[in-house]
């Protein structure tokens, strides 16, 4: 008669057992999800970073193509550029610019274009005059990539051209 008490007494037991431990599960397979897909933003963070910087770094090479007396910006285009470009740090309203015809991409401050990954990039470009301290005046070339429509900076890279380079 003990035995049977207490498997009477058990009754039951089991069903909230298995409750319990599919309510642990359901909890620690959500941890996992959230390790995931935190995880997978941060690779797409992390690409866009390594693409625009090679987007930016390709604007670069073009200009350390050019001849000295070649590096500046269309003077037309620079004024025609909206308030993103305007209100970046590298920009100075007495920017490097000159004619450029027929325009070329080394000559836009402001372009969009289609990165190695297919995804689209503001390319800003800035030009200024800069004397290092007891130096002679060097032009000072400065790329900054975007997201389209968005003023976040993705990348910024900065170089300098001198005629003595």
């Amino acid at each position: 008669m003990t035995m049977r008490f207490r498997i009477r007494g058990q009754q039951g037991f089991a069903l909230i057992e298995m409750l319990a431990a599919i309510v642990i599960i359901n909890i620690g397979l959500l941890g996992i999800l959230l390790a995931l897909n935190s995880g997978m933003v941060t690779l797409r963070r992390s690409a866009e970073s390594s693409t625009a910087s090679a987007v930016a770094d390709q604007q670069i090479e073009r200009y350390r193509a050019r001849s000295f007396a070649a590096i500046y910006l269309d003077t037309t285009s620079v004024a025609a550029t909206d308030s993103t470009y305007q209100t970046d740090i590298a920009y100075s309203a007495s920017q490097v610019s000159q004619a450029c015809s027929p325009l070329v991409a080394a000559c836009t401050p402001s372009q969009t274009v289609t990165g190695p990954d297919g995804r689209s990039y503001r390319v800003d470009t800035y030009i200024v005059w800069t004397t290092p301290t007891g130096g002679a005046p060097v032009k000072q070339v400065t790329v900054v990539v975007r997201k389209p429509g968005s003023p976040t900076v993705l990348a910024r890279v900065v170089s300098t051209a001198g005629a003595d380079f």
